[in-house]
């Protein structure tokens, strides 16, 4: 026999006393008596057919079933919220506006670049760049206050729908004065000893992890520096820090001069991930991935 649809009203209760830990501290939050919050959540269970919670004296646990409520039923609110709010712009006549959140490892240009199919495939509609840090970037997706995230590599998710948009070219980039200035093109094995700018340290982004393993796979530990000038372009990182930078540029002089962008050796590509709100739809989406 199969479960029914959950109640969003019982669900979003469900995922209060999720975040607060208890039954009363979640009533409290919810201005409901502890009494009706459980005559709900036991109809919950009912509509289900599954064991939520283990009830120990006062204790409250999640089961395996409930942990998992807890994970899908936040995507599904957040889901419902993003349809109706669509809904809602859709009776108004508002004019729909599609925001596009985007790591600072893609640069404005870039992230630009990947959206234009459905920039031009849409006239009618407005669209906003917004830059974020990952962390930040997996929050607004979930909430729905950004319809569609880019960001470095391929980072897996149980949390957010995900496909590639296509792969760019990694180079290197160094300060007009650099010894590898003048090179058409370099080997990786060259940057042993070289410091190397990143705009995150590793751990706290996937892309910074991605480069320094490039680093290790071409047998040197890289040194490393982050950068102290956030949200400029990557290709800047060498005038501010000295350093070396990985940088998906085009070849050729950049900073009005003062930078080299050089093809690195052998070639090393990187994915553009896309992530965007499980459950729902989205025909702006469905024309970026078709011209994948």
């Amino acid at each position: 026999m199969s479960a029914n649809i959950p109640d969003l009203r019982r669900l979003r209760q469900f995922i209060a006393i999720g975040d607060a830990g208890s039954l009363t501290a979640a009533a409290t939050q919810l201005h409901i008596s502890q009494q009706a919050l459980s005559s709900s959540m036991q109809q919950l269970e009912k509509d289900l057919n599954a064991a939520l919670f283990r009830r120990e004296g006062r204790r409250l646990t999640l089961t395996p079933a409930g942990e998992l409520l807890l994970t899908e039923g936040r995507t599904l609110l957040a889901a419902a919220r993003t349809v109706a709010e669509r809904v809602e712009q859709t009776s108004g006549a508002t004019a729909e506006v599609f925001v596009i959140g985007h790591t600072p490892a893609l640069s404005g240009s870039e992230a630009y670049a990947r959206i234009e199919p459905a920039i031009t495939g849409f006239p009618e509609m407005s669209f906003t760049f917004r830059q974020l840090y990952p962390d930040q970037l997996i929050g607004a997706v979930l909430d729905g206050t950004v319809h569609l995230g880019l960001r470095r590599g391929v980072v897996p998710t149980n949390e957010l729908a995900t496909a590639i948009l296509g792969y760019d070219r990694v180079r290197l980039a160094v300060a007009r004065e650099h010894r590898l200035a003048d090179c058409s093109a370099v080997d990786i094995h060259e940057l042993t000893g070289e410091r190397i700018a990143l705009w995150a340290p590793p751990g706290a982004s996937y892309y910074s992890d991605f480069l320094m393993a490039a680093c290790r796979r071409a047998g040197f530990e890289p040194d490393y520096v982050v950068s102290r000038v956030q949200g400029a372009a990557t290709v800047a990182a060498p005038l501010t820090t000295g350093a070396v930078a990985f940088v998906t540029s085009p070849p050729g002089p950049a900073m009005d001069g003062r930078v080299a962008v050089i093809d690195l050796e052998p070639e090393l590509l990187v994915g553009v991930q896309v992530l965007w709100q499980r459950h729902t739809g989205s025909a702006v989406r469905e024309t970026l991935l078709s011209h994948v």
